[in-house]
């Protein structure tokens, strides 16, 4: 990760002046480049009144035609919606204003599970057979050629919006913002918003009743919440914190929000959540219900039903992300470029959100897969900055995938079960990572003494935030850090306390457990965000970090050789990382997001005078004094991986247990071993070193890509493998390495040192 500062021009002074500007807001307002009269006016005071004609979006007149025509002749009318909270919002939208126009309309929400993503011809054939005369999809649609095509056929009409591919559906009319060649001024509605603006067009009015419905699908599926999208966020939240939906008011009561103080960050860490959690576990109708109950018991008992889904919801992603952690370790999967993750009894609706918490923790590409009722294997994928998901997987789907379908940084996926270690090999040869580091923008420095709860006021003039309007993230340069203590149940979060030029601010980091007081003195720079924490009716700012810059201490006396083996967490100031094994280069590079040019090889290293970290774990005491002769101004011992094929050697037993199991099962293949590794109470890749000792002893053969036992082998000791011993050496080495006192190993560090 690299901080960069964000660059603008100051804004004019008469503009400061004319709106009344404090300095906070004139720095933010001129970083993202609202510095005029003519856009701060829109940002400041635009309604839902200066909205664009929504008859200049395409197919509009149409499609209002085609409704009205539906309501006059009475015409039975299905909204397909979708089941997340921008499709559950979407049909909302549509139902309640169909329904003010006296439509006999219905919706239909497709189920993740039956139905899967995207429109299905099943479903279709059921809604032509049950009536219905004219299909609205909603943040669903144009992946359906041969469906709309159906329904086209069967004399039903189908009014489109969805993003767009190369083959367009025959619908009888596509309602999009962005359709090409067509004239409404912004690119960026979701299913919501493009909802809404049919909505205004039917009703021939600015329907600002709709506009809570609107934001939480247009924050819910990250949208631009600039242009109209401002609008849109900004009014919506308006009409939320005063709504009278009964299902809303129940819905935030649940999340524990309080009416007239809900913001973006509550919409879409609260709000928009427990919809989207119904569609992944249960049948997303309840939402839509929820939405449009005018009845204040029904919407409360609806809302109990979803927060009860919720916390179930939360119970699932963590049984199956740490189900995924406990994969890679006990396969050896840590140092992999990327990550397949599969088990049968996985939950199919948290997949993808565990994805996304396995590569913002291992920082690797990854799939998560489980199995469906007809045996087959479909799950969902994730990935960041530096690989594009998309490109990798879909030249696997003519031969390999049977399903696929995403972008750059998240899709979803079907295959046969017996694909699977094919995808992992295929997936893996696949990645090819950018050389360079991701860039974060942060705004300005942090003047800790002029930070008060109403900076926040201030600096809520500048949001709604969201996509295309990034919160503002602040730096504190060199602060002194206290009183750090560790939160939460596993103690992974921290909270302490910054201070610099007789300013303070309490400092909360989720998932900086690694933090403590041997990292403190290199804290170079914090990123934070500001928000408000009220206890006991007292409120206070506080900063949420964002990101941590590391530099070498300032310490009173010069340290040149720094034992910091007992820290997992690598600060990126070295000007060169030492390895000593070359395979570890891609987990450097990838897994710590080290620049490749700061890397290289310890026997190809030399460099003079520069700070310099040991990285990996040396094989031996030669490759160890080797790198040892170097003239190095200051020496980082981290020793933090090595490629030792296991940590500690089995047992006489476990050897005796596994030979005894390849006797009795002459079929299995070395594949097999990793089901049957958990039965001989071993991981698999104990079970893979035991396998080569037995096989370098000549106890075992391979015939057939088969493990057979051999029949009377030689009698013969362990130590008689040279493998055994090899890897018995390393790891008595590596054992030492990391144990020996620290200043044992500083004294015999400085010794080679010249």
């Amino acid at each position: 990760m690299k901080w960069q500062q964000r660059q603008a021009t100051n804004l004019d002074q008469q503009l400061i002046e004319d709106y009344g500007l404090t300095d906070i807001q004139a720095k933010l307002f001129a970083l993202r480049g609202i510095d005029t009269t003519e856009k701060l006016d829109f940002w400041l005071n635009a309604t839902e009144e200066d909205l664009a004609d929504p008859f200049l979006m395409h197919d509009m007149e149409k499609t209002i035609n085609r409704i009205n025509q539906a309501i006059d002749n009475g015409e039975k009318i299905t909204i397909y919606g979708d089941y997340d909270a921008d499709g559950i919002t979407a049909t909302s939208i549509m139902m309640d204003t169909l329904e003010i126009l006296g439509a006999d309309v219905h919706f239909f929400i497709p189920d993740r599970f039956k139905d899967g993503y995207g429109p299905s011809m099943d479903r279709y054939q059921d809604i032509v057979n049950d009536g219905t005369k004219l299909i609205i999809t909603v943040d669903n649609g144009v992946t359906g050629v041969e469906e709309i095509k159906y329904a086209q056929e069967h004399g039903v009409d189908v009014i489109d919006h969805h993003t767009f591919q190369d083959e367009k559906p025959a619908a009888f009319s596509t309602v999009h913002c962005n359709y090409p060649g067509q004239k409404y001024p912004f690119d960026d509605y979701c299913g919501a918003g493009v909802a809404y603006t049919i909505c205004r067009a039917l009703m021939q009015d600015t329907m600002p009743e709709l506009l809570d419905l609107a934001m939480i699908g247009t924050i819910g599926d990250m949208v631009k919440v600039t242009g109209e999208g401002h609008i849109i966020v900004k009014r919506g939240l308006d009409i939320l914190n005063q709504t009278e939906r009964p299902g809303l008011r129940a819905l935030i009561k649940q999340a524990g929000l309080t009416m007239g103080q809900i913001n973006a960050t509550d919409v879409g860490f609260n709000i928009a959540p427990r919809l989207n959690a119904v569609g992944r576990l249960a049948d997303a109708s309840l939402a839509v219900e929820l939405l449009l109950s005018d009845d204040e018991e029904q919407a409360e008992e609806i809302a109990a039903k979803i927060e009860e889904l919720n916390n179930e919801r939360k119970e699932l992603t963590t049984e199956v992300y740490e189900n995924c952690l406990a994969q890679v370790k006990d396969n050896g999967w840590q140092h992999r470029d990327t990550l397949v993750l599969y088990n049968p009894n996985f939950h199919e609706g948290v997949l993808g959100l565990v994805a996304n918490k396995i590569v913002e923790k291992l920082h690797k590409p990854t799939l998560v897969l489980t199995k469906d009722d007809e045996g087959e294997l479909k799950g969902s994928g994730r990935s960041s900055e530096g690989f594009n998901l998309f490109d990798a997987l879909e030249p696997m789907k003519e031969d390999l995938l049977d399903k696929f379908g995403g972008h750059d940084f998240a899709c979803g996926l079907s295959l046969r079960s017996d694909k699977l270690e094919e995808l992992r090999e295929r997936f893996e040869k696949s990645f090819k990572p950018t050389t360079s580091l991701e860039v974060k923008d942060f705004d300005f420095e942090l003047n800790l003494r002029e930070v008060s709860p109403e900076t926040l006021n201030e600096i809520d003039l500048v949001g709604p935030f969201g996509t295309g309007n990034p919160e503002p993230i602040f730096s504190i340069t060199e602060p002194h850090i206290k009183s750090l203590f560790k939160m939460g149940k596993e103690k992974n979060h921290v909270k302490f306390t910054a201070e610099k030029n007789k300013g303070k601010l309490t400092v909360v980091g989720f998932n900086k457990g690694f933090l403590n007081q041997n990292l403190l003195p290199f804290v170079k720079e914090l990123y934070v965000t500001l928000s408000i924490n009220t206890w006991k009716n007292v409120s206070t700012v506080q900063g949420m970090l964002a990101g941590i810059e590391y530099g070498a201490p300032k310490l009173a006396v010069f340290d040149q050789v720094i034992d910091m083996r007992k820290e997992d967490y690598v600060m990126g100031f070295a000007d060169k990382y030492l390895i000593f094994d070359k395979d570890t280069f891609s987990w450097a590079r990838n897994g710590l997001g080290i620049p490749e040019e700061k890397i290289s090889l310890a026997k190809d290293y030399h460099g003079s005078s520069e700070v310099v970290a040991l990285l990996d774990t040396p094989r031996n005491q030669i490759e160890l004094n080797k790198a040892l002769e170097n003239n190095y101004q200051q020496l980082y011992l981290r020793f933090l991986f090595d490629k030792l094929p296991i940590n500690d050697l089995p047992s006489r037993d476990a050897f005796g247990k596994t030979l005894k199991y390849i006797y009795a099962h002459p079929d299995l293949t070395i594949d097999d071993y990793r089901t049957v590794s958990p039965y001989l109470g071993l991981d698999y890749q104990t079970v893979l070193f035991i396998l080569r000792v037995f096989f370098e002893l000549k106890f075992v053969s391979f015939t057939d890509g088969k493990i057979i036992g051999n029949k009377n082998p030689e009698s013969k000791k362990l130590t008689a493998s040279r493998y055994f011993n090899s890897i018995a050496s390393q790891i008595k080495f590596t054992n030492q390495l990391k144990n020996i006192p620290t200043d044992q190993l500083i004294n015999y560090v400085m010794q080679y040192l010249k």
